[in-house]
């Protein structure tokens, strides 16, 4: 590894960027568990150094005071001037720290254990595909102001007191799991006026500290189900908005806003709340048709928009409403719920912890956070579970009625569609290790190997055997065609009648993996054979054994895909393919390279087999390579696209960095040891190789590098990063290896900061191609990054720009951007990324900058994802000193709290149970 500086490399001067006084230095380093930066660090807009996790949000721009949760340093693309200017912060944002929902340290609040994402499997009494109940949920408390008998203040505070008793462990989850239901609640009026505030009470905005406000709910309505048979809506629904309070005095009355229908009916309420009316269409396709009149019901639905924030839509709604507002009104309440699991959403969680969301809660000034959950879990917004806490040991202890001894479980409650994701994903991977056929074993000699001849006629007898088998079974010789019965063309004959899926013997299978070119190709070749779902694990060079599986699987008839995360990373694998078989085309055979597709492309059908009559893809095996990047909805739908029966295999390097989504399927299913894995031991050469191999194990040591493979480049602070990078991009990488400026990738830590991806983006552009961006900011020839999805990243190049959108050139496909999209931020400059939207793809040369002032941002699977992505050439621009070091030594990941590994570890108990009792 060498500190000097490249051929012809001059130091900085007095051009350099800005130094790291505009940048915001992160409170401290964002560890597993560590608090983020404290709530309103940063307004809405400010730059800030964000954490690479909190910053992907598929291109979602959140604001950077949300630390731990929302993308810090993302743009909010909202701020409304009356909503800034009017309402004072919360008290959650006078620089407390921030909760534990917001600091990817679920478990921390209110002196509960930390959590673990890893966890058990529920105990007894709670189905594993079903929430538990409202009234049985674990975050309800007692409805606090509410103008009800004693006997139900008795009932609710009894009901909060069973929570924190099973929390704490003083009490048993199944019994508590088990009461006998309470009677059903009646219908929640779904957008309910707010209450006037008691008499001499503070008339402020809900922001501020405010009186609490009754709520207009019986003891009864906390005995719901947490899955409402219709479509109430809750707080949300406009159309429940004339239904009669179930007590309290009657509402002050609002400001009447008469909405028009449509987007102008959205603008004209906005306008009346003094939001920014460009907010009318994305507030409408969120809402709905009925967008106008919802909101003006109930203001804070404008938090389902992305990047509006709380404080905002209190300003909103204390527009609106006037002295009818306040901290405790219900429908407030319920939309920070909402707002709270989708801002942990964004930093990985599927769900976060009863104890973490009732003090995030109480920081946003909600005066009964219990009563708050209790609504939400009522109306179905929020779903309820318990989970098995982890032993000492680190394993999860399975949770069985029948055991005397009680087992200590969280409370975790989350979102519908994560929940649902994270159930459909564990019931797929069962059902395709269920529903697979095994073949037979092979017949081998090593029984004649381990008798060492102490019978004359016993190998050959057994050699005999095995060379019968492949003869008989195969018709030919072995590995080079499917069986005579079956199809040996992986195109589909007939869509009337479906085509009978190839069956090779266990003899074709032992011939095609004895042929592998490396004994961990073979021993996956093996693996596949024999199991319906197979986790693979390996960095760069052992992409080369899935590319050997999907040739040796296509020999042998079946219709055999490999899904990529990237286009780059599907061009890799189709390269590994031609090369698995160099003699393709010379025999006639398909052209081995479109079996390579993306993820993407395969399931909307522009790449691979297509589906056959029934929905399902078109194919027999499927690997899926940079599994570490696939997030729990697409996971959803890509395992309930498989046909049983169906082999699929898992291939990613666990050291990298997780989805961008919420969930991490592939850390989930290597704990839960849920199926077959295969381990490669091919390594990455190189000194880039020997850097990130060490990195992986927590080392970060020198490597020698003769040809300048790996430089560091030392500097001061963040602006001095700037200069030195737009010099190493421009002249010397190219100078010294050739590489053009086009072909070298900057990867940082966020988005914000005096060194993040705005700041190093605008000096790239001002450099390497400058011009007015006349087009939304952007000219033909700007590098850009498109997030067309959640979570994934598409590089492309500027062409040209006119009345329907913004062209982009991106990866050879021509791609039309509309001028709504590149507003919202779906377009970025794309010379510098975050390590997030760099994973799954590789460049010649990449440039990592590593500014002081975002250390906090720094884990190992940070530098490791980071520090992979260059292939030829790898350049540090190391600002942060010690702390790179540490972050690689002490702080593996930011952790994610999910429920995939319980579930997988119950369906795992579950069909042990019948051989047991046998």
């Amino acid at each position: 590894m060498s500190t000097d500086r490249l051929a012809g490399e001059t130091p900085p001067g007095q051009e350099a960027a800005p130094g790291t006084a505009e940048a915001r230095t992160p409170d401290e380093a964002a560890g597993p568990g560590d608090a983020a930066a404290p709530e309103g660090a940063a307004a809405p807009g400010e730059e800030a150094t964000g954490r690479e996790e909190d910053t992907e949000a598929a291109g979602a721009e959140a604001s950077g005071a949300e630390a731990g949760v929302a993308a810090a340093g993302a743009e909010t693309g909202v701020p409304s001037a009356a909503a800034e200017s009017a309402v004072p912060a919360s008290g959650a944002e006078t620089g407390a720290p921030a909760s534990g929902v917001e600091t990817a340290d679920p478990g921390a609040a209110n002196g509960s254990p930390a959590s673990s994402p890893e966890t058990g499997t529920p105990s007894a009494g709670a189905e594993s595909a079903a929430p538990v109940s409202g009234a049985e949920a674990a975050a309800p408390g007692a409805a606090k102001g509410t103008p009800s008998s004693g006997s139900a203040k008795a009932t609710a505070d009894a009901l909060a007191a069973a929570v924190r008793a099973v929390e704490s462990g003083e009490r048993s989850a199944a019994s508590f799991f088990n009461d006998a239901p309470r009677p059903a609640r009646p219908a929640a009026p779904a957008a309910q006026p707010a209450k006037a505030a008691p008499q001499g009470g503070q008339q402020g905005g809900p922001t501020g500290p405010g009186p609490e406000v009754t709520r207009q709910r019986t003891a009864q309505e906390t005995g719901g189900p947490a899955r409402p048979d219709g479509p109430e809506g809750g707080a949300t629904g406009p159309a429940a908005a004339a239904a009669p309070a179930a007590s309290g005095p009657a509402p002050a009355p609002r400001p009447a806003v008469r909405a028009l229908p449509g987007v102008e009916g959205v603008r004209q309420v906005l306008a009346a709340g003094g939001a920014p009316e460009t907010l009318a269409e994305q507030t409408a396709e969120v809402l709905g048709e009925r967008a106008a009149e919802a909101l003006s019901e109930d203001p804070w639905l404008l938090l389902q928009v992305p990047g509006v924030r709380p404080e905002q839509a209190d300003g909103f709604a204390r527009a609106l409403l006037g002295p009818a507002c306040g901290p405790g009104d219900e429908r407030r309440a319920q939309a920070l719920v909402g707002w709270l699991l989708e801002q942990a959403a964004l930093a990985g969680h599927s769900a976060l912890e009863a104890a973490a969301l009732r003090a995030a809660l109480a920081q946003r000034s909600v005066p009964d956070p219990d009563d708050a959950l209790q609504a939400a879990i009522g109306d179905g917004a929020v779903l309820v579970f318990q989970d098995a806490i982890d032993e000492p040991g680190g394993r999860a202890r399975p949770a069985t009625g029948d055991e005397e001894e009680e087992q200590p479980v969280r409370i975790l409650l989350g979102l519908d569609r994560f929940a649902m994701a994270e159930e459909s994903v564990a019931d797929g991977l069962a059902r395709l290790l269920n529903t697979f056929e095994a073949v037979a074993e092979p017949t081998r000699d090593t029984a004649s190997e381990e008798a060492d001849g102490a019978t004359a006629d016993g190998p050959a007898a057994d050699e005999t055997t095995a060379d019968g088998d492949a003869q008989v079974t195969d018709g030919d010789t072995p590995g080079e065609s499917a069986p005579t019965t079956a199809p040996a063309t992986d195109t589909p004959t007939d869509h009337d009648t479906a085509p009978r899926p190839a069956r090779p013997s266990a003899a074709a299978w032992e011939a095609v993996a004895a042929a592998a070119p490396s004994p961990s190709a073979a021993e996956l070749i093996r693996a596949a054979a024999h199991s319906g779902l197979v986790a693979h694990t390996g960095a760069e060079a052992a992409r080369a054994e899935p590319a050997a599986l999907i040739a040796a699987a296509r020999s042998l008839g079946l219709r055999a895909f490999g899904a990529t995360h990237t286009e780059n990373g599907r061009r890799r694998l189709a390269a590994h393919l031609t090369g698995s078989t160099p003699d393709a085309t010379a025999t006639g055979s398909p052209d081995p390279a479109t079996a390579a597709v993306t993820v993407s492309g395969l399931l909307s059908g522009r790449e691979g087999p297509g589906r056959d009559a029934d929905g399902a893809l078109a194919l027999d095996l499927l690997v899926v390579l940079d599994a570490p990047q696939l997030d729990l909805e697409t996971a959803a739908l890509l395992v309930e696209s498989l046909t049983d029966g169906t082999r699929l295999v898992l291939s990613g390097d666990p050291g990298v960095l997780w989805s961008a989504g919420p969930g991490r399927l592939f850390a989930d299913l290597l704990a839960a040891r849920f199926c077959p894995q295969v381990a490669s031991r091919t390594p990455d050469f190189g000194p880039i190789g020997e850097l990130v191999s060490g990195i992986g194990i927590g080392e970060l040591s020198q490597v020698e590098a003769p040809g300048k493979e790996v430089v560091i480049v030392p500097v001061r602070d963040a602006g001095e990063a700037v200069h030195r990078t737009v010099q190493l991009v421009a002249d010397s990488v190219p100078r010294a290896f050739g590489v053009p400026a086009d072909h070298t990738q900057v990867i940082t830590v966020g988005h914000g900061g005096a060194a993040g991806t705005r700041a190093l983006n605008a000096a790239l552009k001002e450099r390497l191609n400058p011009g007015p961006g006349r087009f939304g900011g952007f000219d033909p020839g700007d590098r850009v990054a498109y997030a067309p999805d959640p979570g994934r990243t598409v590089p492309g190049t500027v062409t040209g720009a006119d009345a329907a959108g913004l062209h982009l050139d991106c990866d050879g496909s021509a791609v039309v951007v509309a001028r709504e999209q590149v507003g919202t931020g779906a377009v970025r400059h794309g010379w510098a990324l975050t390590a997030h939207q760099a994973a799954g793809a590789r460049w010649p040369a990449a440039v990592v900058v590593l500014p002081g002032d975002a250390t906090g941002g720094l884990t190992r699977a940070w530098v490791y994802t980071a520090f992979s992505r260059g292939e030829r050439h790898l350049s540090v621009v190391q600002g942060a000193d010690q702390a790179l070091a540490r972050a690689v030594a002490e702080v593996p990941v930011k952790e994610r709290t999910t429920r995939l590994r319980s579930l997988l570890q119950q369906s795992v108990q579950s069909g042990e149970e019948p051989t047991a009792a046998d």
